[in-house]
């Protein structure tokens, strides 16, 4: 009989939890699948993007086919933004989205659900037909509030209904922490929009809004009494918001690093921080000299960071897609297919 020394079995129990947590948080080589959101107006895939989704075992595409807004002048709902298919579509399986405001719902009648349902599903047809997409859900996008709750309840259970469809809903993190007060949509999944979890700042020192772990850490120890089945969406895409006598006036997708890296118009005021040399006008956009730009993105390691975070909260017995939004704008240059691999393993 060998005899262990206390001394040694403590060591040995600790070596033991040691490895089991560390094991915990280790990436999972049976990750579930990897998709991406489409959200631009013209569906045009270049070839970088379709060898992208095929390196990276991409086998779903989540496209925004549309946004419903209201009308304050005609008092009504419609539709804006229509996806237009440039070209073919691709092999992955296609799954519908259609975003729609929140105002929407605040300012629709009861009586005027049940057809907003219809017509949504009427233009979703439309548009599958007319591309040969064979889809199997629907995904509404919708950041829905106490005032808009029960009618945006009402209008998905309407379009489950009739579609005979799988219907999935976008989740914010505010809606998972405090969800017996905001409420559970009556869908089949979830989709846990993993970004824009922080406040807009004009002050050059206040944490990355897109993702940043400590705003992050505010909401995600109530993810395992979510009462819905999550899938995960991560965020790709950077923004800058334009500061003006320490305000801000606008965020723009399509100013990044490379605008502001341009020494002949922006100075470095800080860490991604720049302020303009002169007035100018650049695609559109009026920049004014002082105008300080704060630059907000996302890359592999803030993934890495991300992805490491949300899954120790996560079941990792329960399989789930990670959609990355989104590729229309994706910086190809700043991303490998591989990358996308190693971040979906951790869940």
């Amino acid at each position: 009989m060998v005899i262990i020394s206390a001394g040694l079995h403590f060591r040995l129990i600790s070596c033991m939890l040691f490895l089991t947590i560390y094991c915990s948080s280790c990436k999972n080589n049976d990750q579930g699948p990897t998709a991406f959101y489409y959200w631009k107006q013209n569906f045009a895939l270049g070839t970088k993007q379709v060898q992208l989704l095929k390196n990276a075992g991409c086998n779903k595409l989540y496209i925004r086919f549309f946004d419903i807004k209201w009308d304050t002048k005609n008092n009504r709902p419609y539709p804006e933004a229509i996806v237009n298919f440039n070209g073919l579509t691709p092999a992955q399986n296609i799954t519908p989205v259609i975003f729609i405001t929140n105002q929407t719902f605040e300012k629709l009648d009861k009586d005027s659900i049940n057809s907003l349902a219809i017509k949504s599903l009427a233009l979703i047809e439309r548009l599958t037909k007319n591309q040969h997409i064979a889809y199997q859900a629907i995904q509404v996008d919708c950041d829905w509030t106490m005032r808009s709750k029960e009618s945006y309840f009402s209008f998905l259970s309407t379009l489950k209904a009739i579609s005979k469809k799988k219907l999935e809903a976008t989740i914010r993190l505010h809606q998972v922490k405090y969800q017996f007060k905001t409420g559970i949509p009556p869908v089949d999944r979830g989709i846990l929009m993993f970004y824009n979890m922080g406040k807009l700042s004009p002050d050059p020192a206040a944490p990355n809004s897109i993702y940043n772990p400590g705003d992050a850490a505010t909401y995600i120890s109530s993810l395992p009494r979510y009462l819905l089945p999550l899938d995960i969406a991560l965020p790709v895409f950077s923004w800058s918001l334009q500061i003006r006598d320490g305000k801000i006036i606008q965020v723009y997708g399509k100013i990044g690093s490379a605008e502001l890296s341009n020494t002949a118009k922006f100075t470095p005021a800080g860490k991604m921080v720049y302020r303009a040399a002169s007035s100018f006008f650049t695609g559109g956009i009026y920049i004014k000299t002082g105008d300080i730009f704060k630059l907000e993105q996302t890359d592999k390691n803030t993934l890495d960071q991300a992805a490491q975070q949300l899954s120790a909260h996560l079941n990792k017995k329960d399989k789930r897609t990670i959609i990355y939004y989104e590729l229309g704008n994706l910086n190809l240059s700043a991303y490998k297919a591989t990358d996308f691999k190693e971040i979906s393993a951790y869940f």
